[in-house]
């Protein structure tokens, strides 16, 4: 059997001999066993079916938007067809862009990614017995305990057991300090966390102009619009990067009071006696 014509089709419809869903249906039909009755004759068989299934979803407004002052519906629908594939394969470009962006970028420290200092127990076991008084073993404890939960960001969970065995204190009481001080830091943990997600985005962004600009012939008003979106775009992103990069991830003296169950002033002066036996500690390095 003869597949009917878009001018034919359309005409049965405009006779209420077929409705509008069948209409769509049998256009979609025609266009997709017809490849070469079309202007993207050119395009690859998978290429124009993808093509197809886009367009189909735009049928409704197309038939709508047809009027009859003198050119055919089927010219009417292979101009839109011409019109159209420009706007999806700008589409899938973009998204071919995006993806390659996405999957093969990694992101150089310079740009995001700053390496967390992570506290290994055997790399400072040393300065942590050099630390410990084992003369006054109650109040060396306090200065160690307030030193770990000051750096709590950075404490990993095999450090903290060892440093709870070498403090002489039970894991689950300093699990528990540990847990309490997150708590409290929640909420600025969250924002931090929050902070550097969007400065990851703004590096996908980026590359993802840049990679758009590689497309783009230059010399061309497109080329210079996507050319200073970049520019602002990366001079975001290092405004962002220095903004995360100074923000203070260590708990503050009562925070870490709080944790403890002490006042805020016993922490002040753990901390400076810390400080001060560390600076000793590194100015004898020095010398030797």
């Amino acid at each position: 059997m003869q597949q009917s014509s878009l001018n034919e089709l359309h005409s049965q419809f405009t006779k209420g001999e077929i409705n509008r869903a069948n209409l769509e249906g049998l256009i979609y039909k025609y266009l997709f066993f017809n490849q070469e009755k079309t202007c993207l004759s050119h395009w690859k068989s998978h290429e124009y079916e993808d093509y197809v299934s886009w367009f189909y979803q735009r049928l409704k407004k197309v038939i709508d938007s047809y009027n009859d002052t003198g050119s055919s519906f089927e010219a009417f629908i292979n101009k839109f067809i011409l019109v159209s594939s420009k706007e999806y394969r700008v589409k899938i470009t973009t998204q071919s862009v995006t993806e390659y962006s996405t999957w093969s970028a990694r992101i150089p420290d310079f740009y995001v990614y700053e390496e967390s200092p992570v506290y290994f127990y055997d790399r400072n076991e040393k300065i942590l017995s050099k630390l410990i008084d084992k003369k006054n073993k109650r109040k060396n404890t306090k200065r160690i305990l307030a030193l770990i939960l000051k750096c709590y960001y950075y404490v990993s969970e095999d450090f903290l057991d060892k440093a709870a065995e070498k403090l002489g204190i039970d894991n689950e009481e300093i699990r528990e300090m540990m847990d309490k001080i997150r708590k409290i830091r929640q909420k600025k943990d969250d924002a931090i966390y929050l902070m550097k997600e969007r400065v990851y985005t703004q590096y996908y962004r980026c590359i993802v102009y840049e990679k758009r600009l590689s497309y783009i012939e230059e010399n061309t008003k497109a080329y210079s619009k996507l050319k200073l979106r970049l520019e602002k775009a990366r001079e975001r992103l290092e405004n962002m990067r220095k903004r995360v990069t100074q923000i203070r991830t260590d708990a503050t003296n009562r925070q870490v009071a709080e944790a403890i169950g002490i006042r805020k002033g016993t922490v002040d002066a753990c901390l400076y006696k810390l400080k001060a036996k560390l600076n000793t500690l590194a100015e004898k390095s020095l010398l030797n």
